[in-house]
């Protein structure tokens, strides 16, 4: 009897997608504020964008910023402070949220070797940089 091989998500590409009130403000914000970069045609109530190896998808919700946790996370690794500069001169305001027990500077979150920032999009969405 042959097993048969077990279809597993490791090995599968993922996407993060994020739900917003206006796509125009949300394509401003995401391809201006954050410099990522559409890809493809897309669909035109859908807006992909590339961020290394993954994707982010957009899109028009009415239940748009009512996750309260992480929406998106991306790993700076070494290019943290240079990335939260950048963000910092775009106008990003950063969140801080004191309850996670780490030293909080201008909004930069620390412990450890550990660095990170939390900010929101327009539509009150948590995205998260660290330097992982």
């Amino acid at each position: 009897m042959m097993l048969k091989e077990k279809l597993l998500l490791k090995d599968k590409p993922s996407s993060a997608i994020v739900a917003v009130r206006d796509l125009d403000r949300a394509r401003a914000f995401y391809t201006e504020t954050l410099g990522l970069e559409p890809e493809g045609g897309g669909e035109q109530d859908v807006l992909t964008l590339r961020t290394g190896e993954t994707k982010l998808v957009v899109y028009e919700s009415e239940f748009a910023g009512t996750n309260k946790a992480n929406a998106v996370v991306w790993n700076a690794g070494g290019d943290f402070d240079e990335i939260a500069g950048q963000l910092k001169e775009q106008g990003v305001k950063f969140e801080e949220y004191p309850e996670l027990g780490m030293e909080i500077s201008g909004g930069i979150h620390r412990s450890g070797e550990f660095k990170g920032v939390w900010f929101k999009d327009p539509d009150g969405n948590i995205l998260h940089v660290a330097s992982m």
